[in-house]
């Protein structure tokens, strides 16, 4: 599909929004670079194909994040079915906090599951409410906080086996 000048500069206005936004969501879900560029982009495919229209930037941030967060889930549930890594793939993979730009959090984060990471990083990183996560993800908003404490209490575990005290 090509975009005409105006549709391009709506794109480059959406891009420019919540590019760096949806990576850090991504990354969070996905766990890995690769994944989380992967599914960045094809968000953002996505937004410029179907070219949804939207009630407010609010509507249209969401989207963006559930669209994010399904893609992530795909990519997961692929990794999951191949079950085993090249030994390109595994240097890639995550492996200290440097990764994360030496941000320790982040990689504690990381290594929880995915359900669990999701509303993390929705609620502590990105500042949405529960409600709002709820909407974004398809579940309740009971689920969404017995997601938040259990995330909270194996970041917790994760944290102290690693001696890492915040």
């Amino acid at each position: 599909m090509k975009l005409t000048e105006n549709g391009f500069a709506e794109f480059e206005a959406v891009y420019e929004a919540y590019a760096d936004q949806l990576y850090r969501v991504a990354l969070s879900t996905a766990g890995s670079r690769e994944d989380a560029e992967d599914a960045v982009h094809d968000v953002f495919l996505k937004y410029i194909e179907t070219r949804p229209t939207f009630h407010d930037d609010e509507h249209l941030r969401a989207w963006l994040i559930r669209v994010t967060v399904n893609r992530c889930r795909d990519l997961i549930r692929r990794r999951k079915v191949r079950a085993y890594l090249t030994f390109d793939e595994a240097g890639e993979l995550p492996a200290s906090p440097e990764d994360f730009g030496g941000n320790r959090v982040l990689y504690f984060i990381s290594q929880l599951p995915p359900k669990y990471r999701s509303a993390i990083v929705l609620h502590h990183l990105e500042n949405y409410s529960v409600e709002r996560i709820s909407q974004m993800l398809g579940i309740s908003a009971s689920a969404v906080k017995m997601r938040l404490s259990r995330g909270r209490d194996a970041l917790k575990e994760i944290m102290e086996k690693e001696e890492y005290h915040v």
